[in-house]
Parts: C-alpha cells; sequence; structure tokens
C-alpha cells in the first residue's frame, strides 16, 4: 500500500474527504493542485484576471463552470430601468460583461438581469452550488456555501486567472478544526447571535488558518438559511472555510433548487451526498464545544465582529480585556463608536436600520423581519433601507407582500446588491450616523466615512428601528406604537 492510499484510508474529516476528491496532483506534503467545480465572479476583483488572460492569449478552460454578477457597486435605487451613473462603477460592470462575451461564458447577471443579485446568494438559489463541490470566488464570504455541504472560500485575483485558465488552484492545505454546538437557542435568539456570540467567545483570530466544521444539535436545528448566515460570518475568526455536513435537510434544500437534477442523475447525487460526513474517528487539530443555550440577543459594539455583547449585557471597559492587543483594540473602537463603558447600547439612538447583504438578506430573513414590523413604523428620525439578496428574492417577497409591510413602516424597499454592507455604491452613510444592520462587518468606514455599524440580526434590526435604539424583539412589549 502506498502512503497516499495509507492516508486516505485513514478516518478523515469532512474537509480532507472533499480535498482528497478534487486533488488533481500533490505539489508537496501542504500543497495540491485541486479542481474546482465552480467559480463565480463579480465586477469588483475579476478585471484583472481576465486582463491576464488576454496578456497570454488564453481561453477559459471550462466556460460553463463560471457565473458573473455585477453586485458590489450596483446602484440599489427602486427604478426602472437600473442605470449606474457612476463612470467608474459603470466601467466596472461594462468590462465584466465584455470579458464573459469574449471568453464565452453566458451565465452573466447585469444591472437588468431578472436573476441579478449579491453573488453568494444568486448562487445558492439557482442551485449551481451542491455537497462535497469546491466553490472558489473572490469574495471572502465564499464560506456561505459550506451551509450546504460545499468547500467554499476566497481567493486572489492571481489565483482567479488561473482557475479561469486551468479550472483549478494550487492550494495550500489549512488546518482543521471542528466547532460543536449543543444545547438549543433561546426562543429570541437567532443563528446571528449565535454566532456573533461565538465570535466573542473564540475572537477573531480563533479559526486562523483553519476550514471550521461545525456539528451539534443547534447546528442541525437551524434552517439552511440560518446555517449560511453561520458560515458566512466564519471568516470573521480568521477561517478558510466553513462546512456544515449535508442532512436530509441540506438534500431538500438543493433538490428544490435544482429541478433539473432528475431520475438516475438525481438518485446518484443523493446516494453520494449521504457520504459526506466526518469519519468517526477523525482527527482535529483543535475542537471548541459551545452551549447555544446561553446565547442571547447580541450586537457588536466595537469595530470588530467579535466585539460583541448581549443586549442586555453592559458596554466593556478596556481595562476588562487581559490581553493588551485586545485592550488597545477596545479603547480604539469605542473612542471610533461613540461608546462610554458600563452603559447600555440602548442608551444611544440609531440613525439608520439596513436589512441586506448575502448575510441576511434571503427570504427567510425578509419574513422574520416583516414579522416584527408588521403593525408598528420606524420610530422619529430613523430612517430604514432593505435591499433584498438578490431579484428573485425580491419577487418572492413581493408575492407575500412582504414589500407592503416595510413599506407601511417606513422602509425603502430596494433592488438587489450589496448595497451598505461595504458602501461601494450609491448607498453611503453619513459620519457619525449609527446603523442597526444585518450585515457582516463593523469595521471603521465600512458603511461610510465616520460610520458606526452594530451588527444584529433581521429581527433585532426591525425592532431596533421601532423603538429608535438597539433592543430586542422582547423591548416591543408594552412599548408605544
Amino acid at each position: 500500500m502506498s502512503e497516499r492510499d495509507a492516508c486516505v484510508r485513514a478516518p478523515r474529516t469532512l474537509y480532507r474527504k472533499i480535498v482528497d476528491a478534487h486533488t488533481v496532483k500533490a505539489v508537496d506534503e501542504a500543497t495540491v493542485l485541486l479542481y474546482c467545480d465552480v467559480h463565480f465572479a463579480n465586477e469588483y476583483t475579476s478585471p484583472q484576471a481576465f486582463a491576464g488572460l488576454v496578456e497570454r492569449g488564453l481561453p477559459v478552460a471550462v466556460p460553463d463552470a463560471h457565473l458573473c454578477v455585477v453586485d458590489h457597486i450596483i446602484p440599489t435605487k427602486d427604478e426602472m430601468p437600473r442605470r449606474i451613473l457612476d463612470a467608474a462603477s459603470l466601467k466596472q460592470a461594462e468590462t465584466l460583461e465584455a470579458n464573459c462575451r469574449r471568453f464565452g461564458i453566458d451565465a452573466f447577471y447585469g444591472a437588468n438581469d431578472p436573476d441579478q443579485g449579491i453573488e453568494h446568494v444568486v448562487m445558492a438559489e439557482q442551485g449551481l452550488v451542491r455537497p462535497g463541490m469546491v466553490v472558489i470566488c473572490g469574495d471572502s464570504h465564499t464560506t456561505t456555501h459550506g451551509a450546504l455541504g460545499a468547500l467554499g472560500f476566497g481567493v486572489g485575483t492571481s489565483e482567479i486567472e488561473h482557475i479561469l485558465a486551468t479550472q483549478t488552484l494550487v492550494y495550500r492545505l489549512a488546518k482543521t478544526m471542528r466547532i460543536r454546538i449543543g444545547g438549543e437557542l433561546p426562543k429570541e435568539a437567532t443563528a446571528k447571535d449565535l454566532v456573533l456570540s461565538l465570535l466573542a467567545k473564540i475572537s477573531a483570530r480563533g479559526a486562523l488558518g483553519a476550514v471550521v466544521e461545525y456539528e451539534g444539535e443547534a447546528v442541525d436545528a437551524l434552517s439552511i438559511e440560518g446555517r449560511m448566515t453561520l458560515c458566512n460570518l466564519t471568516v470573521e475568526a480568521g477561517a478558510r472555510g466553513a462546512i456544515i455536513a449535508p442532512d436530509e435537510k441540506t438534500i431538500d434544500w438543493v433538490l428544490a433548487h435544482a429541478p433539473e437534477l432528475t431520475g438516475g442523475e438525481r438518485e446518484a447525487a443523493v446516494r453520494f451526498w449521504r457520504t459526506l460526513h466526518a469519519d468517526p474517528d477523525a482527527h482535529y487539530d483543535r475542537t471548541v464545544d459551545f452551549d447555544a443555550s446561553d446565547v442571547r440577543p447580541s450586537a457588536t459594539w466595537g469595530t470588530s465582529p467579535d466585539q460583541t455583547i448581549a443586549l442586555d449585557e453592559p458596554i466593556p471597559s478596556p481595562a476588562s480585556f487581559a490581553d493588551a492587543v485586545d485592550r488597545t483594540a477596545a479603547e480604539r473602537a469605542l473612542a471610533y463608536q461613540g461608546l462610554e463603558p458600563g452603559k447600555k447600547l440602548a442608551d444611544y439612538p440609531i440613525d439608520f436600520v439596513f436589512i441586506g447583504s448575502c448575510t441576511n438578506a434571503r427570504l427567510g430573513d425578509l419574513k422574520n423581519a416583516a414579522a416584527v414590523l408588521e403593525g408598528r413604523h420606524l420610530a422619529p428620525g430613523v430612517r430604514g433601507m432593505v435591499v433584498p439578496g438578490s431579484m428573485r428574492v425580491r419577487r418572492e417577497a413581493e408575492a407575500l407582500g412582504l414589500d407592503r409591510i416595510f413599506k407601511d413602516a417606513g422602509f425603502e424597499w430596494r433592488k438587489s446588491g450589496c448595497s451598505l454592507c461595504l458602501a461601494m455604491n450609491d448607498d453611503v452613510l453619513g459620519a457619525y450616523e449609527r446603523c442597526a444592520s444585518t450585515t457582516n462587518r463593523n469595521f471603521e468606514g465600512r458603511q461610510g466615512r465616520g460610520a458606526r455599524t452594530h451588527l444584529v440580526s433581521p429581527e433585532t434590526a426591525a425592532a431596533s428601528g421601532v423603538l429608535g435604539h438597539l433592543a430586542p424583539v422582547s423591548a416591543l412589549e408594552g412599548a408605544q406604537q
């Protein structure tokens, strides 16, 4: 038996099973040439990669394995047709479309395509991500697709060029990490609260360089959309990937979004998907246990997603952090956010509520926010914006009347795009505006120069908008409407 055969037959993590199945060639002990099933690109991170192919006179090896979408720079204003007025942004969108035509990539979704949306939402809803796949994108939140049992991760421009030309990637193997989430989420806690609380426990460096495999009854209980939120934000702990082994819930979701899978092909796919789990004795470099029953509605207080507290907790003092780096980061974050230790986040009025992004803009997220807002209205002086994750999500929401609930509550109902998640478009907050946001990053200037971002769940965002300050849904009980 060869050394490689012995390795393959040893108990393996799900991560290693997927990597082994996609390894074209072992480069060395730590590096493989990895086959990539599907790659999707946006207008922001792909131009130089396509330009590299042009310079070298190379074609795209497998045009059908790529999807390209305009999402980062696109305006979300509710108008028809949608127009990109910024000259630089328009150039990026036109360049992506031209590259797709030049290289025979048919799957292009521009400003007015009925299936346009945020790349991570579009890929999954069209059934293009399936268990056991390797999914690549020039965006760090590609980890989202681990919710479907795929290995998804972000790459750089030079790596995109290599994938376009060869459908492979020179890939350095990651560390392995298992996070077991036991217990049951309390009634008011959500998947977003769960992952924010987890980040607070393990820190922004807690999964550095690792692919995380999630397991446990609390993970099993999450909806697929909740699992997407969990995997999406895992990159904020420094992870290189996040995977949840597919179960019957996953299989049903994927089949519902991939109706073209029929007959023998469907049966073979399902049989294979059911094999995708870690071996019982698989070794992990690190294991973390987390109790979901302790999770409460939460929000970030600082400028990193792990700077999170439950909404009933006081804002921490920098002196409470034993690590000098964490202490300095807390001092800077509090100064930027304009917060005082010991106070509650509810003591500070908010100016804006944003419901959107690849983290929390799917249909289930919008349903949850609308359920809180029905019959209620934004507090005086608070502006709200809802940006569906895709135009398909927007149509589904409108068919359910969710758009009317949001509008009646005083929110702007927008078209799909990355929008205020990163403010590379027309949607930008002003300096010192405080926002309850369902996005994934609260870095300095992320939503606009000087803007103050608090990451929350869709439910908390809705309740906070009604009350005018950060608060859980339960705070609405007895409040004046």
